[in-house]
């Protein structure tokens, strides 16, 4: 599973609107006879790559599979639980159930109705923090949103003046780089799209295609070429897409953070002292309890000279 759940990976940001599966199958000899991941666009489906892949070796392995297989007939491609009846696996190992209706528990069923011993809950937790986009959308109605903040030892995100470029190394702007790669859209406030006129695209060797749309948030949505206009976080869900990565500027993260939709947080920590830097506005607390308890700390690392922190919204 954990082999399945990194294959998803690979194109997560790339295939709304279907979730970023993945799949390992193996045969009844206990080796790998095929992997699969959901395709850029949304097909073919990590069952059906991985069972193409496998071949006659399907018949009698095991599948393991990130996210319950797809019960309903799309013009796209065929139910994937109909395809794993069909190769004669088994055994399927899933993850978590599909909360899209046209399947939710209806895939399970259809597997155990054609005799194949169902598992579920292998590696559930990194599975719904895989596919947390898909999922946040069909809960909340809206995108996963990373919000993603450059700061130095003393709190500060810019200059006093605004001026943030650049705080953190090359190695930690490279590593945004990457995670720019892996949303479908990125969001700034209107001053910093107006000031910094950032690109704001993917500036990693190999990547470039996966640039993100380019989102701007203002009140007035008087338009701006190349930019997509949301006139508030209220309007957060109609935006296209499962992720979002919000980069700036201070007033803007302090929005979406008043606002609780905020799922993730990146905080790159710069050793640097800046003093009399600028700090987040208010996000709306009126009391130091309600700070307590809202984030947890999921990863951290060494970025060159900076410091990554991954914190996740406890929710």
């Amino acid at each position: 599973m954990a082999a399945a759940l990194t294959l998803g990976q690979r194109t997560r940001g790339r295939t709304t609107p279907n979730p970023n599966v993945g799949c390992v199958v193996v045969d009844a000899e206990g080796r790998v006879a095929g992997r699969g991941w959901t395709q850029p666009g949304g097909r073919p489906h990590a069952e059906a790559m991985a069972l193409a892949q496998a071949g006659e070796r399907a018949r009698g392995g095991t599948a393991y599979v990130t996210l319950e297989p797809c019960a309903h007939v799309s013009p796209r491609g065929p139910a994937c639980a109909d395809l794993l009846v069909a190769a004669g696996v088994a055994r399927v190992v899933v993850a978590i159930g599909d909360p899209d209706p046209r399947t939710d528990g209806v895939g399970l069923a259809r597997l155990r109705a054609a005799g194949i011993d169902v598992v579920v809950g292998a590696g559930a937790e990194d599975a719904r923090r895989s596919m947390a986009g898909f999922l946040t959308r069909r809960a909340l109605g809206r995108p996963f949103v990373t919000l993603k903040l450059a700061l130095s030892l003393d709190g500060a995100v810019s200059l006093s003046d605004g001026r943030s470029q650049w705080i953190t190394g090359p190695v930690a702007r490279a590593h945004g780089h990457l995670e720019r790669s892996r949303h479908e859209a990125i969001l700034v406030g209107r001053g910093t799209a107006e000031i910094d006129r950032p690109k704001l695209n993917v500036r990693l060797a190999g990547l470039g295609d996966h640039s993100p749309a380019r989102v701007v948030l203002s009140a007035d949505c008087a338009a701006m070429p190349g930019f997509v206009m949301l006139p508030g976080v209220e309007a957060l869900g109609e935006l296209p897409g499962d992720h979002v990565l919000v980069e700036g500027g201070a007033a803007t993260a302090a929005a979406f953070l008043r606002a609780d939709v905020v799922d993730r947080l990146l905080l790159y920590r710069a050793p640097i002292l800046i003093g009399h830097g600028r700090t987040l506005p208010d996000i709306g607390l009126t009391d130091l309890t309600q700070a307590h308890g809202r984030w947890r700390l999921h990863d951290a690392r060494s970025l060159g000279s900076d410091r990554l922190e991954v914190y996740e919204r406890a929710r």
